[in-house]
């Protein structure tokens, strides 16, 4: 692809001349070649209007009989997506038959030679109605379909121009673009690998990348002082509306820094990719705040700060209280939180009730609530409160005439949980959340570990390779799930868009973080032993960040789903229902790997 002094490309190829969005009233007069599919087909009488549309746009044709007969013949034959080849004469549309919705609306092609490359069957779904609604697994099967259709299309080209950004900002700014490798080794990063059996030497296996973790710390070690790249990844994990199996992240790292360069490129780098994609100007400098303090207002890490909703702990009144149902709850080691929806009070029963159905599929067994009329506290549970103890509730939760309060009391996890579910059902019911706007936050302080649900063992809340914070690497060997990490993630709208941290470039430090996380020295050989030797040779203080492609890119797009700006995505259950796969293998295929498969009972 050649490209003009203004550096517009030039797409024009021994099959065509111009696309079909570039003609305009300008090349009235002019013989031009165009390809691509029937758009749609109109019948007007004697004359054959066709909307011709590639991936650039469309432009209408004409098929007159007065002109040629059997051109319009064969344009009569013409049925949807059926791809076709014409050449023909640009003329100026009629007055009233201009169309300002399209580029090309002010002019026609006059049809003078016609290619059939290709007929098409019916498509299972109109490709020119981008806005019908298609059963999703039916859009899947056919995907090849469903992108030529304008929603994904233009997906997709939001994400080539967001990457190509990426990739320029970077370059520009000295860092170094590095291929790791795909075929890796089974370390514990978190969730399980995806494992390829080796032919080459049997019983042994590979591992997909979950992350190019340990070979962006290797660079790091090697000298590259600034790498990134755009970089595959694979996790096996329990899928929901935002992950896939595989998935696509800019990852990035940097020597000799700290946590305030990598914080200040990824702001610049965003400032840049919405203003070129979408010409938004987002603020230069995002707002920070804790992990603890996410969880104390939030019940998440992740909070949509485009609108407030916070909570606030109200064990000490509840305390002094005689609501017996809830105070049970703080005898047993649970907590209580209190939400204030404003204008809450226009919610009737039901709408209580629906909210008290959603919190008990997160555990919670019920929710209290009470409403505010005329300066004072309404519901069957204010009788268990006496003047002062509401007034202390009415100052503490800044309750107002009109609102409600909605109290919830259980573990801190399950009144968390449940919360944050609440808080968004909430803000979508009453549109709370202004559609244009964009709300960044910094997430820090996270803690170095948290106890595995099942094992009841430490396990590192990021991966095992973030650096403890200097101030805590004292309480490493007596109270490590005290320990706060120097790591940071990247919110925006309630979405985790990117995540990173220091490193840790001490061995005696990184040996620990394996011991705490329960490895034996043989493990801790076997699994890391290649690390724990790079570390020895020199390593300097570096750190990172990874940025989800998919989910900036589906923020950037409006879309409600990743699977909608991937172009070949997996179902909830990992599955490509075009291809078929995952899929069973000849027996051959096997033999070759000395694998034979059982099958439990």
């Amino acid at each position: 692809m050649t490209t003009t002094k203004n550096d517009k490309p030039q797409l024009q190829t021994s099959y065509r001349t111009h696309t079909c969005n570039e003609l305009n009233k300008n090349d009235a007069g002019k013989t031009i070649t165009v390809c691509g599919w029937v758009h749609r087909r109109r019948d007007h009488g004697s004359i054959i209007f066709i909307d011709l549309r590639d991936r650039y746009g469309i432009t209408q044709l004409i098929f007159d009989p007065k002109i040629n007969k059997h051109l319009h013949i064969q344009g009569d034959m013409l049925r949807s997506e059926w791809t076709i080849k014409v050449v023909g004469k640009v003329r100026l549309r009629s007055d009233g038959m201009i169309n300002s919705k399209l580029s090309t609306g002010e002019i026609e092609i006059e049809v003078t030679e016609l290619d059939i490359l290709s007929s098409a069957k019916t498509p299972p779904f109109s490709i020119c109605d981008e806005f019908i609604d298609i059963n999703e697994d039916l859009r899947l099967t056919y995907r090849y379909l469903d992108l030529r259709r304008g929603e994904l299309l233009n997906n997709q080209l939001m994400r080539g121009k967001a990457t190509a950004i990426m990739r320029n900002f970077f370059d520009n700014k000295g860092f170094l673009n590095v291929e790791t490798p795909i075929l890796t080794k089974s370390t514990p990063e978190g969730a399980r690998d995806y494992i390829v059996p080796a032919r080459v030497a049997k019983g042994t296996f590979y591992a997909l990348p979950q992350s190019p973790q340990i070979f962006k710390q290797l660079l790091m070690i090697g000298g590259v002082d600034r790498y990134y790249q755009i970089a595959r990844c694979f996790r096996d994990e329990d899928l929901r509306a935002d992950r896939q199996p595989e998935f696509t992240q800019l990852d990035v790292e940097m020597s000799f820094i700290e946590k305030e360069d990598i914080i200040a490129i990824i702001e610049e780098l965003l400032g840049k990719i919405f203003k070129e994609c979408l010409n938004i100007d987002i603020p230069k400098h995002f707002q920070h705040m804790s992990y603890d303090e996410c969880l104390d207002k939030y019940g998440t890490d992740k909070p949509d700060l485009r609108y407030d909703l916070s909570f606030v702990r109200i064990d000490d009144i509840i305390k002094r209280s005689n609501f017996s149902i809830i105070k049970d709850q703080l005898g047993i080691g649970g907590i209580v939180k209190a939400m204030t929806i404003p204008n809450g009070g226009q919610f009737s029963r039901k709408d209580i009730d629906d909210f008290i159905n959603l919190v008990s599929k997160f555990g919670l067994q019920g929710l209290a609530w009470m409403k505010m009329t005329d300066g004072y506290l309404t519901s069957n549970i204010v009788k268990f409160f006496d003047e002062k103890l509401q007034n202390e509730l009415i100052e503490k939760t800044k309750v107002k005439d009109g609102d409600l309060i909605l109290i919830a009391a259980s573990t801190e996890s399950v009144v968390n949980q449940s919360l944050d579910h609440l808080r968004r059902h909430i803000a979508n019911k009453m549109e709370l959340a202004e559609k244009d706007k964009l709300a960044f936050l910094w997430v820090t302080d996270f803690p170095l570990f948290e106890l595995d649900s099942e094992s009841g063992m430490p396990t590192s809340t990021h991966h095992p390779f973030t650096m403890p914070m200097k101030k805590d690497l004292h309480l490493l060997d007596s109270e490590p799930l005290k320990v706060k990490s120097n790591a940071y993630d990247v919110v925006l709208n309630g979405f985790e868009i990117g995540g990173g941290s220091i490193r840790i470039h001490n061995q005696d430090v990184q040996r620990k973080i394996f011991e705490i996380l329960n490895l034996t020295g043989d493990e801790i050989e076997q699994k890391f032993g290649f690390f724990i030797r790079a570390l020895q040779f020199g390593t300097p203080p570096h750190g990172g960040i990874a940025l989800g492609i998919d989910r900036l890119i589906m923020l950037l797009t409006n879309s409600s789903s990743i699977r909608d700006v991937i172009c070949f995505p997996k179902t909830q259950k990992a599955a490509d229902i075009m291809m078929e796969c995952p899929s069973f293998v000849a027996k051959s295929q096997l033999d070759d790997l000395g694998i034979t498969i059982v099958y439990k009972k």
